[in-house]
């Protein structure tokens, strides 16, 4: 696994098209599955009942596109580590698309591209495009734009 380090939040600026990645595999076991669908009340038969999803389209069940999503921001922190920072928020996303339903028993594991930098407001906000891919299988899972801004360890917001 290759992770970005920079040693500020400048570090970041010029860094357009570097890749990174990809993390650890994770297991997508139905425990896990189950729990998402307890948090969120997405209790869809294809995500939380394997004797009638053994049935249906995918053969078993399959994680919530949501869910696998989410898993962006596990993956991100053994991805990408920004220093000198104050404080990091998340500003949200773009460009989200669910290309492959994720198998429950399957592993799937994150890679990453920095796609945009730019200071904005006392910090450096960086758009990284991360590309949730599964095991054994040639299209992703996801593919979605992540935007974080870092106020660096000097800035007001400190």
């Amino acid at each position: 696994m290759s992770r970005l380090v920079v040693a500020t939040p400048a570090g970041l600026l010029g860094r357009e098209g570097e890749k990174f990645g990809p993390s650890d595999w994770l297991v997508i076991d139905q425990a896990r599955v189950d729990r998402f669908a307890e948090a969120t009340g997405d209790h869809q038969w294809i995500h939380v009942d394997p004797v009638r999803a053994a049935d249906g389209p995918f053969g078993g069940t399959i994680a919530h596109g949501y869910l696998t999503m989410s898993l962006v921001n596990l993956f991100l922190p053994d991805l990408i580590e920004v220093r000198g920072v104050a404080m990091g928020v998340n500003v949200g996303a773009d460009r989200l698309r669910f290309l492959n339903p994720v198998k429950v028993s399957k592993r799937v594991r994150g890679s990453a591209e920095i796609v945009g930098v730019e200071e904005i407001k006392g910090a450096i906000q960086s758009t990284v495009r991360v590309t949730v891919e599964i095991e054994g299988e040639t299209k992703p899972a996801c593919v979605i734009d992540t935007i974080s801004r870092y106020y660096p360890e000097s800035s007001p917001h400190a």
